[in-house]
């Protein structure tokens, strides 16, 4: 299993990305929860342009991915599940459990930090949320990201296939948790008891600090119950809430010169 995921770990990237997408879109084309204002045409070029970007970037300046360190971890004997010894299938989905809190710790960080929020609030600036949505992010806060979970790879010593899984089950968690779609209701209170639905995460959009502050998670919906920070819906409701942030609401603030530029910039500029 592990040679094959090795192996094939770019077909199946792509392969469930794109396929998620699909799914997602179409999803939200027919059960759309919230109209939208600005429009798709209007914001998806933009946020894409921006992914593409991202992904460029850390192509040119990593020389090293997470795949090749968690093989070097091995290969070395770094980390603490290469001292003690775990049944293979418990050491991936222990691995994969502690990759996703490690998520939801930065995550928390980059809002509490000021000069990361600056980076991490390019993902909130977005007025709408959809499946774009929840790759838009900053380059520098991508490169960052990688590197904290690097540093986790090696420390903890990850196993490859549970890196591997652990991207694929994020990428396509956060396609889903961001999608502009309907759940009914009792999917989605029992879904969320296990991961972070789109109702549950929408919340975490929201122009109200208390609860942009909340509901942290991408995955596992458990760190924010565990943690103190989940909340269950907006004060204002999924349809009277207003998603995105105080500056940067103009539409030409969806353009990607504009997104590339809001760490750096207080105001918007005209």
């Amino acid at each position: 299993m592990e040679n094959f995921l090795l192996a094939q770990e770019n077909i199946i990237r792509l392969g469930v990305f794109f396929g998620m997408f699909i799914i997602m879109a179409m999803w939200e084309v027919f059960y759309e929860k919230r109209p939208q204002i600005l429009k798709r045409r209007q914001r998806w070029p933009h946020n894409i342009l921006l992914t593409v970007v991202d992904t460029a970037l850390v192509r040119v300046i990593f020389p090293v991915f997470p795949i090749g360190l968690a093989l070097i971890a091995d290969a070395e004997g770094w980390g603490v599940f290469n001292i003690i010894t775990l049944p293979p299938m418990l050491e991936v989905l222990s691995a994969v459990i502690l990759l996703d809190l490690a998520i939801y710790g930065q995550h928390v960080v980059f809002h509490k930090v000021p000069i990361l929020w600056r980076l991490h609030r390019v993902h909130h600036a977005d007025t709408e949320i959809d499946i774009t949505t929840g790759a838009r992010f900053h380059p520098i806060e991508i490169a960052l990201s990688l590197l904290i979970k690097m540093a986790i790879i090696a420390a903890v010593g990850i196993p490859a296939t549970a890196v591997i899984l652990f991207e694929v089950i994020l990428n396509g968690a956060a396609m889903f948790n961001h999608a502009n779609v309907r759940l009914p209701n009792v999917a989605d209170r029992l879904l969320r008891w296990v991961i972070v639905t789109p109702d549950m995460h929408r919340v975490h959009h929201s122009e109200i600090v208390e609860e942009t502050n909340s509901n942290y998670g991408f995955n596992l919906s458990c760190w924010d119950r565990i943690f103190g920070t989940y909340r269950h819906a907006p004060r204002f409701g999924h349809l009277g809430m207003t998603i995105g942030l105080p500056i940067f609401r103009g539409q030409e603030e969806a353009r990607l010169d504009k997104l590339l530029t809001q760490p750096f910039r207080n105001e918007p500029t005209h």
